[in-house]
């Protein structure tokens, strides 16, 4: 498994407590150094939406003002936007396989992760 975090994120370092408690072994990546890949991102928006894949809360986002770009933005600028700032993707995203989740919900991740 494959999670791309942020170590000063709270909502990440709950996520990963329940996958610890899980006992699932995964390759943490820091996302702000590392975005994930378009292939990971790409399986993102399926699950999840476009919309819902950007952090926006995040300093990065209103900063680049997406909010006002999004609706007139493309997948595939979505995608290429995302994977060169991982600041502006929704964390944590946790991959493995054909499973993968988005931000964190308690519920979600037992459902998806257990």
């Amino acid at each position: 498994m494959k999670f791309f975090s942020y170590n000063k994120c709270g909502t990440c370092r709950k996520a990963k407590k329940i996958l610890d408690a899980y006992k699932l072994s995964y390759d943490e990546i820091d996302i702000t150094e590392t975005p994930p890949p378009k292939s990971v991102l790409k399986k993102a928006i399926k699950a999840r939406g476009m919309k819902k894949l950007f952090n926006t809360s995040g300093e990065q986002y209103k900063k680049l003002r997406i909010k006002d770009k999004i609706g007139a933005m493309t997948e595939a600028q979505a995608i290429e936007l995302l994977s060169s700032n991982g600041r502006l993707v929704k964390r944590p995203i946790a991959v493995d396989g054909n499973r993968i989740t988005v931000g964190f919900d308690e519920i979600e991740y037992k459902e998806v992760w257990s």
